[in-house]
């Protein structure tokens, strides 16, 4: 990774020949009559402290209009964001429709699939993987940069997929292989269920400990109306994982949810070209304050 430092906008540097008129250009024009100029020395000072500090100003201005950035300059193979899973379930109750108010057709996991396109595809320096579970677990999609083929294999998951059992616990083991695999510092699960774990061979607290020793977050998140899913147990996993439990009751607060774990969880954020980019045009904009408003204050002391 390469810090790099440079101006979005260098042209804007042409307007420094305005500063011509700081000494060249008089506010007014006097006309004084003198009958003795031999009382006066024929040369001038070009230095003047005030004009001095015009001109500076000025120069900070036209600096902060040419947009002074640094960025990290890197590959899609050298990003270092987080590794993320989002573990799916896919039992047969995540069939059930009414859950989008505004399409009572859409069953659950329709709504969860498209709310996760929207939540992966600002993602920029994630590595995102889906593991699935029913009555067992696998995985669906590896750890990839590719949010368009995260979102492209999702969308061919459907409920049953993997039995119509709930295994949670098979579900948090088989993201912890997965992000096993990646080779990011921060690890972070992202679980969403709506109901109680009642399959497979792995307990839940089991799966837990495994990934709390491997340093991973779980969010959880519960679909559907408070008693459909563990509440107990989603919190107990957020909690041991110093992560977070939230409650989904329809596809609009599930959308809420994800807004938040984005705040919570952000992606670092991709301008065109650039990557991790700082703009830095404050800083000469403050500078240039302080020294307009001490030349004023000088000047009303006077």
């Amino acid at each position: 990774m390469f810090s790099h430092f440079e101006f979005e906008y260098p042209f804007a540097f042409f307007l420094l020949l305005l500063i011509i008129c700081v000494y060249r250009c008089p506010a007014t024009i006097k006309q004084v009559i003198f009958p003795h100029i031999s009382l006066f020395t024929l040369k001038t000072s070009w230095f003047n402290k005030e004009r001095l500090l015009y001109s500076l100003i000025f120069t900070l201005l036209v600096t902060a209009l040419a947009s002074p950035i640094t960025y990290d300059s890197k590959s899609s193979q050298q990003r270092k964001g987080r590794d993320l899973i989002l573990v799916l379930d896919c039992s047969g109750s995540m069939g059930e429709s009414g859950y989008d108010k505004k399409s009572d057709q859409k069953s659950k996991f329709d709504v969860l699939k498209e709310l996760i396109a929207q939540f992966i595809k600002d993602r920029y320096d994630d590595n995102v993987g889906v593991s699935v579970f029913g009555s067992y677990a696998f995985s669906s999609v590896p750890l990839t940069y590719d949010m368009n083929a995260v979102a492209y294999l999702i969308s061919f998951l459907d409920v049953g997929i993997a039995g119509d059992n709930t295994a949670i616990g098979e579900g948090i083991a088989n993201a912890t292989r997965l992000l096993s695999m990646g080779q990011a510092k921060e690890k972070v699960m992202l679980l969403i269920t709506d109901g109680y774990h009642n399959s497979g061979a792995i307990s839940p607290k089991d799966a837990l400990s495994q990934a709390v020793q491997k340093n991973i977050k779980i969010y959880t998140i519960g679909i559907g109306k408070k008693g459909d899913y563990d509440e107990a147990l989603l919190k107990l996993i957020a909690k041991n994982s110093n992560a977070k439990m939230f409650e989904a009751s329809d596809a609009s607060s599930l959308k809420d949810v994800y807004s938040e774990i984005d705040s919570l969880e952000p992606s670092k954020i991709r301008s065109q070209s650039y990557i991790n980019k700082q703009l830095l045009a404050l800083y000469p904009l403050l500078l240039a304050a302080v020294l307009l408003t001490s030349l004023l204050l000088k000047r009303r002391a006077a």
